[in-house]
């Protein structure tokens, strides 16, 4: 049981990254590498923040600022220096691997051994073993969702929304894209350095490898809300998103449950995710629709 609550935690934890991951991916279509970058980066500095005495909801605000500001630089260079995409994003990523050990003062790893952090509330500490992340988790995820939601209904929502479906025609308009595509990577980016934040709290320590694969975790989140809830509205899929990480985290347990080592679990997560990308083609290619619908249909009539 504790398992269980433990997995739900964690995928609430890190829905916050999917979801993040889907302004950009899915509807601004910017393949953003910074995320790797700015995930570990809002660790070191709300870790590093909290060890020198800073408030923890303090800390975890200027994660969300240091995130927006790497993200800031990835629009920038894209946008204003015409630097292709995936290349603007994996500069910021290779530079903030630098900045984060400056933030760190130097060392690959700080812990929090000690010092106060947001799961340190007496709140907190008087649910049952792992349901302090599953509470906060809730909490931001719940917060995050809402206002992207109420965003997204706003005309600079839906502006934001249609430079990511046609820029040609949103410029026609008269939307500034390149305002829409740094306002997406600000935003996208401060909240994946948010989530970086509270991880790395709930985990007691940051360290500058944390970062390594997390563009798997969050788009299997995406992915895995899309093949398991179907057609959705965009509102619909946000939330699907945040499910989707939950699923994703009762596969991971399932696969330890088997006994593959932690360290293969990047690998895993490779695999999970081009899996579910293939569903859909593989459905198409094995009729699989077809098989189920009739499975159905079979059954029914008994």
């Amino acid at each position: 049981m504790s398992m269980i609550v433990s997995s739900i935690g964690q995928g609430l934890l890190w829905a916050s990254l999917g979801v993040a991951l889907f302004l950009t991916f899915r509807i601004l279509d910017f393949a953003d590498m910074t995320v790797e970058g700015t995930f570990p980066l809002g660790a070191a500095v709300a870790v590093t923040a909290i060890a020198n005495g800073m408030n923890p909801y303090l800390a975890s605000g200027l994660a969300f600022v240091a995130g927006a500001l790497a993200g800031l630089i990835t629009a920038l260079l894209y946008t204003k220096g015409k630097v292709p995409i995936l290349l603007a994003g994996i500069l910021v990523m290779t530079a903030c691997s630098s900045i984060n050990l400056r933030v760190m003062g130097g060392s690959s790893n700080v812990s929090l051994l000690g010092k106060t952090t947001i799961f340190s509330g007496a709140f907190l500490k008087s649910l049952p073993k792992y349901f302090d992340s599953v509470f906060v988790g809730l909490v931001v995820i719940v917060i995050i969702t809402v206002l992207l939601i109420l965003f997204l209904q706003t005309n600079l929502g839906q502006a934001f929304i249609v430079t990511g479906d046609n820029r040609v025609m949103a410029r026609s308009i008269g939307i500034n894209t390149d305002n829409m595509t740094i306002m997406g990577l600000m935003v996208s980016n401060g909240i994946i350095g948010l989530g970086g934040a509270l991880i790395a709290q709930n985990n007691g320590y940051a360290d500058v490898s944390m970062g390594i694969g997390i563009i798997v975790i969050a788009l299997a989140s995406i992915i895995i809300g899309e093949v398991v809830f179907g057609e959705l509205t965009l509102n619909q899929r946000l939330v699907a998103v945040t499910l989707g990480s939950v699923i994703y985290q009762f596969v991971r347990l399932l696969v330890l449950q088997l006994g593959f080592n932690t360290n293969d679990m990047n690998l895993l997560s490779a695999l999970i995710l081009a899996i579910c990308l293939m569903l859909p083609r593989l459905s198409k290619a094995l009729h699989l629709n077809h098989v189920i619908k009739k499975g159905v249909a079979k059954y029914d009539a008994e």
